[in-house]
């Protein structure tokens, strides 16, 4: 599969998507989602999940993952309809049931109005993935409107307040709460300025609501990948940065969604009962290379 990954690597083409958050079913080549031989073990066996940006990349991989192990879910997304139902359809091949539910994570009315359809369908929550996100590019703080400032925030940080506030209210102890930040939390980018900055807001945001929730044994911890291929890296850079993207790694390609999906299996699972307000960091060995 390490050979998959590197020739899957080599083949990859400059290409641009016009807008985010991009569209799995148009990459060239498709990412990996989970791996031939991943062989689910009841990890999660009837839990029931909520995933927000779950239609595609490493939300995808996530989604087919928790499936394999046994669980239903909802998934919760932005207007990539196609994405969404192909997942739809991934899940269902592994015997288990999803509802999607599209619309703006930004907005509280709509998190709250998900959690509650979620419960009217399942009957209870007991993992949520707070995972959708967007970045925008640029040569500077310069260029970053007041508007993009609110709107990256609103998307990446805000509805993970939403999300959760919404969430906990139907979750009992043993209930688990994953969130998605970024390498970039940690090293910094010049050119992703206000990604960066939401993402360290979230591993913060992480660490806090971990200690809040301790004492009613949900737990909340994080995971941070690096430079993984998915549809909102075509979506964010020009075409000639996309075919040399996750090259500067010590592994010298990008990650797959399916080398990240096992992260948040073991997060969810009882193997990391004694994890609270912890991150794990799928990056290729980024660290090492700044």
């Amino acid at each position: 599969m390490q050979d998959d990954y590197q020739a899957r690597q080599k083949r990859r083409p400059a290409q641009h998507q016009p807008q985010q958050p991009g569209h799995e079913e148009e990459m060239t080549p498709r990412p990996i989602f989970i791996r031939d031989d991943y062989r689910g073990s009841g990890k999660l066996k009837d839990k029931v999940a909520l995933i927000t940006g779950g239609d595609s990349g490493i939300g995808r991989a996530v989604a087919v993952h928790y499936a394999r192990e046994g669980a239903d879910m909802t998934i919760v997304y932005l207007n990539e309809h196609e994405d969404a139902q192909e997942t739809k359809r991934l899940v269902e091949a592994e015997g288990r049931t999803c509802l999607l539910l599209a619309g703006d994570i930004g907005d509280e009315a709509f998190c709250h109005d998900s959690v509650a359809a979620m419960i009217e369908r399942f009957g209870k929550l007991d993992i949520l993935v707070n995972h959708a996100g967007e970045q925008h590019p640029t040569a500077g703080i310069e260029e970053i409107s007041a508007d993009q400032l609110e709107r990256t925030f609103r998307t990446n940080v805000f509805s993970f307040f939403y999300m959760a506030r919404a969430a906990i209210e139907h979750m009992q102890a043993g209930s688990v709460i994953i969130n998605t930040s970024s390498v970039t939390a940690y090293r910094g980018s010049g050119h992703l300025i206000d990604y960066a900055a939401s993402n360290g807001a979230i591993a913060a945001f992480t660490r806090s609501l971990a200690q809040a929730l301790a004492n009613r044994n949900i737990r909340v911890n994080g995971v941070a990948p690096g430079p993984i291929w998915t549809p909102l890296i075509p979506a964010s850079f020009e075409a000639e940065e996309v075919e040399k993207f996750g090259s500067n790694t010590p592994l010298g390609r990008a990650g797959q969604p399916a080398e990240v999906g096992p992260c948040y299996v073991f997060l969810a699972s009882a193997d990391a009962s004694y994890m609270i307000g912890q991150e794990l960091h799928p990056n290729g060995g980024q660290f090492m290379s700044t």
